[in-house]
C-alpha cells in the first residue's frame, strides 16, 4: 500500500500535522486490507471557513466538524468509474474543523487525540465510498469507525 497524502493547516494550531494523519491512514487502510495506491488531501480549517464551505457545497448555514468530498462518488448521468487495483485511486479532500473537534472533545468528554482520529477516520471512510444515508449502511460504517478507534486505543 501506498500513500500519497497533501496536508493542510489553515489555522494557527499546531498539534496535528502530516505525519499525525498519515500513520492514521495507514491504520485504516490496513484494518480495511486494502493495498492500492491511494492519493488524498487532508485540512485542517477554521470555523469560518468550514461554515462557508458547509454552506457553499451543502447548502447548510452552520459550521459542522468534517466535510469529505469524495472524487469517486458516481453521481447519475455521468460515466461510470473503473477502478484498476494497478492504479492509483485519487479519494478526494477532506476538511476538519479544529474548533469543532475541541468543542465536541469537551463536549463528549473524550481527549482531542480521540476525536480529531474520529473526524479524520469518518472523513476517510466517507472517501472510500462508505456512507450513513441509511440505517444499514450507517451500522457497517459506525461499526468499522468503532473498531480503528479500539484499534488506536482511543
Amino acid at each position: 500500500m501506498d500513500i500519497e497524502m497533501s496536508f493542510y493547516n489553515e489555522t494557527n494550531y499546531e498539534k496535528y500535522n502530516e505525519e499525525y494523519f498519515f500513520n492514521l491512514a495507514q491504520v485504516i487502510f490496513n484494518h480495511l486490507k486494502l493495498n492500492n495506491y491511494f492519493i488524498f488531501d487532508i485540512t485542517i480549517v477554521t470555523l469560518d471557513e468550514i461554515h462557508r464551505i458547509n454552506k457553499e457545497y451543502r447548502n447548510i448555514d452552520r459550521p459542522t466538524d468534517v466535510i469529505s468530498f469524495a472524487f469517486e462518488d458516481e453521481v447519475e448521468g455521468e460515466n461510470k468509474i473503473i477502478r484498476n487495483d494497478n492504479l492509483p485511486r485519487t479519494l478526494g479532500e477532506i476538511f476538519i474543523c479544529y474548533e469543532k473537534c475541541q468543542m465536541q472533545s469537551e463536549e463528549y468528554g473524550h481527549s482531542l487525540d480521540r476525536e480529531m482520529a474520529f473526524l479524520f477516520t469518518h472523513g476517510l471512510l466517507h472517501l472510500l465510498g462508505y456512507d450513513h444515508m441509511n440505517e444499514e449502511d450507517e451500522k457497517i460504517m459506525f461499526k468499522i469507525q468503532d473498531e480503528i478507534m479500539d484499534l488506536l486505543k482511543l
